[in-house]
């Protein structure tokens, strides 16, 4: 049986993590520090939490469920216990990529983050429509990347992974590197701030004398649709009047030189202010 050390444990993400590996076929041992962590994993699962040290004898696999700027502490704090071949698992490629994990060539180190559940889904049961973040009703896709280890391995931290995020649909292969570009770049630096931009232009047309639910109904029904067109989940063109408004909007929002986002040394920077 594979043993697990989950460091985290009582954690926004470690308990998650807890919840979902009851129902799975390893053996895991639960560490946090935090007193109140320790009493929510008791209180609300029936689970105990061991010291590092036991946690980590012969331990298989070591889950950093722990937040990105604490990544690289934890890991060299445990860093003289892990035994060569341990798998190592990091639920953000932030950490990873900014060179924040111990340079142990010996060891396996693994990354896995969630794509969340799709806003085009089939979900039919009400608590499945409001998980949003997923890893609990909704099914949701994942990516995952070996960061270094033996080729073999990657299918041992892929199952591990579908555990971890389940219910799981499609698994994505990608490098640290491409999980980079895809957070912060792509989800964070882009859809997070354009989605802040419409909000603050839904504030706008309120405090230009819209009622507030009208202006919400109206955006979020809209943003439906056109979503659906765009990502080409449902055949359709915009009318001329919408192209239009695109080709004269997109100058009034956008810098000509906005994919400058993606370059290497911006993705640097970036996950460097977040670790």
């Amino acid at each position: 049986m594979t043993t697990i050390a989950l460091f985290g444990a009582g954690g926004k993400m470690g308990y998650r993590l807890a919840t979902n590996f009851q129902r799975s076929p390893y053996e895991v041992r639960h560490v946090e520090l935090a007193p109140a962590g320790r009493e929510r994993l008791k209180s609300g699962l029936g689970i105990d939490c061991i010291d590092a040290d036991a946690a980590l004898e012969k331990a298989d696999v070591v889950i950093l469920a722990v937040p990105d700027t604490h990544i690289g502490k934890v890991a060299a704090g445990i860093d003289n216990m892990l035994r060569p071949g341990t798998m190592v698992i990091a639920l953000d490629a932030a950490a990873p990529f900014a060179g924040h994990l111990p340079k142990r060539p010996d060891l396996t180190y693994f990354v896995t983050h969630p794509c969340h559940p799709p806003i085009f889904n089939d979900e039919t049961e009400m608590a499945a429509k409001h998980d949003h973040f997923g890893g609990v009703h909704a099914k949701q896709h994942i990516v995952s990347a070996l960061m270094q280890g033996p080729e073999g391995d990657y299918g041992k931290g892929e199952e591990i992974a579908k555990v971890i995020w389940a219910p799981v649909m499609r698994s994505h292969r990608v490098t640290v590197e491409q999980m980079a570009l895809l957070e912060p770049g792509l989800s964070e630096t882009v859809a997070a701030t354009l989605l802040d931009v419409m909000r603050e232009a839904m504030d706008e047309v309120v405090a230009r004398g819209v009622p507030k639910e009208a202006a919400r109904d109206f955006l979020l029904g809209h943003m439906n649709v056109l979503a659906a067109v765009i990502f080409g989940e449902t055949p359709g063109v915009f009318s001329d009047a919408c192209n239009k408004a695109i080709q004269f909007g997109r100058p009034a929002l956008m810098q000509p030189d906005w994919k400058k986002v993606f370059e290497p040394a911006e993705i640097a920077a970036s996950i460097q202010r977040i670790t």
